[in-house]
């Protein structure tokens, strides 16, 4: 007698998002990501996800909403201020030997780390050449990167005042990355998972907040694409509550809370 295996309808949205899209659900927290699917098809009026996959295939504007959910891009100037007080204190001066850094912020969504990195370590290091890439796998969100802005009020509400006026100009929409600011500043979409990794090719990696979603495996599996990235001496910063499950083991040694060098 066989045995009908039930369906999970849970993969099989997922399995029809990567085909729709490109977007690889199940390399996030499944109770977490699900939750946070079946919520907002609820929302949307389905209650079952075969009918709401229908309707992402129908309608281009229902699946921009939905990835806005799901791909989780908060950003905001000067986020974690700890954190670029650090990097501007310690890290910018020590990077600054080689007369260029060359910064990585991965998983950048609207740019705010890109363009906070770019201020934080021209004022900490005024007469070195500073580089910036930021890379996400939402193309969407690139162009709203490249554009600078206009960031709101409550996203610039970290930021120092006179560092936010000395790279933003001020406008009815909130805060805009000035011409100055934006040179040396790009934006590239990429997939920390699959995308070709730039051997030894950054100074400073910046990957904050971006994989506490992903199962443990593609996490790990995205630190050493990162470790992978540094040149010899350079450093990644991770979110304030993440950890590397094994620094020595890609080739990293800590260097303090959320702060880790190559080797």
């Amino acid at each position: 007698m066989s045995t009908i295996v039930p369906v999970d309808d849970y993969v099989t949205f997922c399995e029809g998002v990567a085909r729709l899209c490109g977007l690889d659900l199940s390399r996030y927290k499944r109770n977490q990501m699900e939750r946070r699917i079946r919520t907002q098809a609820e929302r949307r009026g389905f209650t079952d996800l075969d009918d709401y996959l229908l309707q992402l295939r129908r309608d281009p504007q229902e699946l921009d909403r939905f990835l806005d959910r799901v791909t989780i891009n908060v950003s905001s100037l000067w986020r974690s201020p700890e954190q670029w007080t650090r990097i501007a204190d310690d890290l910018a001066p020590r990077l600054a030997t080689a007369g260029r850094i060359r910064i990585w912020s991965a998983g950048c969504s609207i740019g705010a780390e890109a363009y906070t990195a770019a201020a934080v370590v021209r004022d900490a290091v005024p007469n070195v050449r500073v580089e910036v890439l930021g890379t996400d796998i939402d193309r969407r969100v690139l162009d709203a990167a490249r554009a600078g802005g206009p960031f709101a009020d409550t996203a610039a509400q970290a930021a120092p005042r006179d560092a936010l006026e000395r790279h933003f100009d001020r406008s009815d929409e909130g805060w805009t990355a000035n011409a100055a600011l934006r040179r040396g500043v790009r934006f590239e979409p990429a997939d920390l998972l699959t995308s070709p990794v730039r051997r030894a090719a950054f100074d400073l990696i910046l990957c904050r907040n971006t994989v506490i979603y992903f199962n443990a495996a593609d996490r790990d599996a995205v630190h050493a694409r990162l470790a992978q990235a540094l040149r010899p001496g350079g450093y990644l910063v991770i979110g304030p509550t993440e950890r590397v499950a094994d620094p020595t083991a890609i080739g990293l040694t800590t260097d303090g809370p959320f702060v880790y060098r190559r080797d």
